[in-house]
C-alpha cells in the first residue's frame, strides 16, 4: 500500500452503508450534520482491540458531550460483534466490513509490519469527520492502548 491511498485532513470521507451488531445498516450519511469518530480495528474480542473499544466505550459520554459520535469498523461478521459487545458493554455501532471495501476506501487495509514480519491486514486507524463530511483527522497505525486519551488531546477535549 502507498501512501497515495491514505486519506488526509481536508479529504471528504468516504461514504458507507454497512451491517451493525444488530443486523441494522447504518450509513455514515445518518449522521449528516454531526461529527464523527470512525475508527478501524483488527478484530473483535482480541486483547488490544478490546482495550480500545472499552476506552471508547469509557470516553462516549464525554465525547458525545462534545458533539461526537463513535462508529467501530472491523472485518467481523455482525454475530461476531454481537457478542464483543454484549461482553464487553460496547454502547456505540460496530459495524461489519467482511468485504474490506470500506477499509480500502479509508486506507485501513494494507501491509504492516507485524512482529518484525510483513504482513497485509488491518491497520488501526481512527478518522475524525466533521459536520460537512470532511475529515478533520487521519490516524494511522495507532496503538490501542492509550489511544483515546491521545485523541481527546488532538480534539481539544482534556482541558
Amino acid at each position: 500500500m502507498t501512501d497515495s491511498t491514505r486519506l488526509a485532513a481536508g479529504d471528504t470521507a468516504p461514504q458507507f452503508t454497512l451491517t451493525d451488531q444488530d443486523g441494522n445498516h447504518v450509513s455514515l450519511s445518518d449522521f449528516s450534520g454531526q461529527k464523527v469518530v470512525v475508527y478501524f480495528y483488527p478484530a473483535a474480542m482480541t486483547p488490544g482491540c478490546t482495550t480500545e473499544a472499552c476506552d471508547f466505550r469509557d470516553n462516549l459520554s464525554s465525547l458525545k458531550s462534545a458533539g461526537y459520535q463513535v462508529l467501530g469498523i472491523s472485518k467481523d461478521a455482525p454475530a461476531k460483534l454481537k457478542k464483543f459487545q454484549e461482553r464487553d458493554g460496547v454502547n456505540f455501532p460496530l459495524l461489519s466490513d467482511e468485504d474490506l471495501t470500506v477499509h480500502n476506501a479509508y486506507g485501513a487495509w494494507g501491509e504492516k509490519n507485524l512482529y518484525g514480519k510483513l504482513v497485509t491486514g488491518v491497520l488501526r486507524s481512527t478518522f475524525v469527520i466533521d459536520a460537512s463530511g470532511t475529515i478533520q483527522l487521519a490516524l494511522y497505525n495507532v496503538k490501542a492502548t492509550g489511544h483515546v486519551a491521545s485523541l481527546r488531546k488532538k480534539l481539544g477535549l482534556d482541558k
